[in-house]
């Protein structure tokens, strides 16, 4: 046989069945194929009603990501059947911590969010105002932000760390997959309205780390809790731009007044200097806690 040939059946499975690149991309095309059907849906039905996708409110976030979740669970769970998988091996076991995790997360997403925007204002970047929202409003504000980060915490978490994560892993190692996922994490984010490179390469920053926790507590949990406690802080507890977005019914009024290396100007203190460095803190702290490396692909 010549020894260019090309071994089609070897190319497509491996020693453990069907190979890492052609899981991925059938999970990535129903990703599409449904993700072009609930597009479609929402331009017909929902925006009419007042559902403009450049808006940032609680709904105009939620609606889009819950709709996005359910596409990612029904991928998952038909890979799942594929490959003679249970669905929670994919990063988010529904035991094993759950709650545990998730909090733990929360309290980092919060510290590392306000480290970033304290250091700022320390350094005269900006200034925090009186609350701008009284009594119940601030409950259901906060309650309603809450919800919307967490279903946005959901689908960018399992999106780029859940099946991604677990199946380039089984392919080419843990951190190879998670440097490659991490830099398209950031590459996505540049369609954000007002976001810029500089904010790009923070949100890179802020994959790697999600793939830290993710690597040391065996669940992506902490990653969830991570995301949706510091969206949560940048955008309803301190007011600041999140990722270029400026947010309405925010607790206090922050105004940025200084250098735009300093604030991150009108993409939010995620384009700021002072984040990545707050997060190569967050990721040392992290480590020397949980050394033991649970992720188990």
């Amino acid at each position: 046989m010549d020894s260019r040939t090309i071994d089609l059946p070897a190319v497509i499975i491996g020693p453990r069945g069907l190979r890492a690149g052609w899981r991925l991309l059938i999970f990535m095309l129903m990703l599409v194929a449904m993700g072009a059907l609930a597009r479609a849906f929402i331009i017909r039905f929902l925006v009419p009603l007042g559902l403009e996708p450049e808006k940032f409110t609680p709904s105009h976030v939620a609606v889009p990501d819950a709709f996005f979740v359910c596409i990612l669970a029904v991928a998952a769970w038909v890979m799942s059947k594929i490959e003679g998988r249970k669905i929670g091996q994919y990063g988010l076991p529904l035991k094993r911590g759950l709650m545990q995790n998730l909090w733990l997360g929360l309290w980092i997403g919060f510290l590392a969010s306000s480290a970033t925007v304290l250091i700022i204002c320390r350094l005269h970047g900006l200034q925090i105002a009186s609350p701008t929202i009284h009594g119940t409003t601030i409950l259901t504000s906060a309650a309603a932000w809450g919800g919307a980060f967490l279903l946005a915490a959901l689908a960018e978490e399992f999106l780029f760390r859940g099946y991604a994560q677990f199946t380039l892993t089984t392919g080419i190692g843990f951190w190879p997959a998670a440097v490659a996922l991490s830099a398209l994490f950031g590459f996505a984010h540049l369609s954000n309205k007002g976001e810029n490179i500089l904010g790009a390469l923070s949100v890179v920053s802020f994959g790697l780390l999600l793939c830290l926790f993710l690597r040391r507590t065996g669940t992506l949990w902490c990653a969830v809790g991570f995301h949706l406690g510091y969206d949560w802080s940048q955008t309803f507890f301190y007011g600041v731009p999140n990722s270029g977005f400026a947010p309405p019914h925010n607790l206090f009024k922050v105004t940025l007044n200084g250098p735009r290396w300093l604030t991150g100007g009108t993409v939010g203190p995620e384009a700021s200097v002072i984040c990545p460095l707050v997060l190569a803190v967050a990721a040392v702290l992290f480590s020397l806690k949980y050394r033991e490396a649970r992720y188990q692909p």
